[in-house]
């Protein structure tokens, strides 16, 4: 049986492990979506993962659903991530951004503009504000004319991305965010192209991933989905059926992987494996659910075909998670409080495991 410690071969990238660090907010950037050296530090302590994907990483101002969070659309902000990539890769680390466009997902508090969306249909819940959290506002539907616009923004994003270092990105098509709104059959009530049939629910996702492959090249271009899942109130009806064909447009593309979260049933994620015949990526825990993802969870999945298996929470708290799991020492809890506070407790105070003699 595969080990999640075999080497993998990832488009150009050779993996020494079959562990990915999945993508997780901090927001610890500076002022103007800056990247900092408390940054580079975390990232360069985890760099023995398999794969390092980034936190979110907004295309645009108005992509960005979170203060605190960096961006990828000034040339200040590729120029802040070069020593982060640079830490990565002199520890001998490989590293993705994730690009992450909130759509309504967001406050005109924190872009200075209003959110935008498929449709004017607000999300459900509370999001962070300068301020604090504030009740998710009413998003601007997109003109026809304006979403292939949006589309682009992830591949001009991934190009800064690759400027800036990154061995390539993975768009965030998953947990309510834009593509995910877009795939939704309450967030988008759209009747144009881009609306309706799964087919047109399914075009921007694929419009997106599309101009990125062309913007960077395929081996260096991911997506992160989350099939039935109900993030910040989306729903998906036909949920196979729309992951199916979904995963069909995407294969024509030969895209690196596709990462997919533990949303559905494991019957409807084992077919949408069947369906997928390049890399997968397996969440195989509920994102922030109460379980964190184990060896035993990684095992499963890999004997179910999952090619590599990411893991969150427990790279916030084990910076050497690979050892650990590998040698079979005890995974230290983490400090859920100190997941967005910023500064660097609870964030580059971690330590390696302590061997006593």
């Amino acid at each position: 049986m595969t080990s999640l410690f075999d080497s993998y071969r990832l488009g150009d990238l050779t993996l020494p492990n079959r562990m990915v660090m999945a993508p997780m907010s901090r927001v610890r950037a500076a002022e103007g979506g800056l990247a900092t050296p408390s940054m580079a530090a975390y990232y360069a302590q985890r760099a023995t993962a398999g794969l390092i994907v980034s936190e979110g990483v907004q295309p645009s101002l108005v992509g960005q659903s979170n203060p605190g969070t960096p961006g990828l659309h000034t040339d200040e902000q590729v120029a802040s991530w070069r020593p982060v990539t640079a830490a990565v890769h002199a520890n001998g680390g490989r590293i993705f951004a994730q690009i992450m466009h909130g759509g309504r997902v967001s406050h005109p508090d924190t872009t200075g503009t209003t959110p935008v969306g498929p449709s004017a249909v607000p999300a459900v819940g509370e999001v962070f504000t300068p301020t604090g959290p504030q009740p998710v506002p009413m998003p601007r539907a997109l003109e026809t004319a304006e979403v292939p616009e949006h589309a682009r923004s992830y591949a001009l994003a991934a190009r800064r991305a690759v400027d800036a270092g990154f061995d390539g990105v993975e768009l965030h098509g998953a947990n309510g965010y834009l593509i995910s709104q877009f795939l939704s059959s309450n967030a988008n009530l759209r009747t144009d192209r881009y609306g309706g049939s799964v087919a047109n629910r399914i075009r921007f996702a694929v419009e997106a991933v599309s101009a990125t492959v062309e913007a960077v090249g395929a081996v260096r271009t991911g997506i992160r989905l989350s099939p039935a899942g109900t993030f910040w109130g989306v729903e998906e009806t036909d949920v196979a059926r729309l992951y199916t064909e979904l995963l069909t447009e995407l294969s024509r593309l030969e895209i690196a992987y596709v990462h997919i979260e533990a949303t559905a049933d494991e019957d409807l994620l084992v077919g949408l494996r069947r369906v997928w015949p390049g890399t997968l990526v397996m969440n195989p825990v509920l994102p922030m659910g109460p379980k964190q993802t184990g060896r035993e969870d990684a095992d499963h999945w890999l004997g179910l075909g999952a090619e590599l298996i990411s893991f969150g929470r427990g790279f916030i708290a084990n910076p050497d998670l690979v050892e650990r799991l590998r040698a079979g020492l005890p995974v230290a809890p983490v400090d859920e409080a100190t997941y967005y506070q910023g500064g660097d407790a609870g964030y580059l105070t971690y330590p390696a495991y302590q061997h006593t003699a």
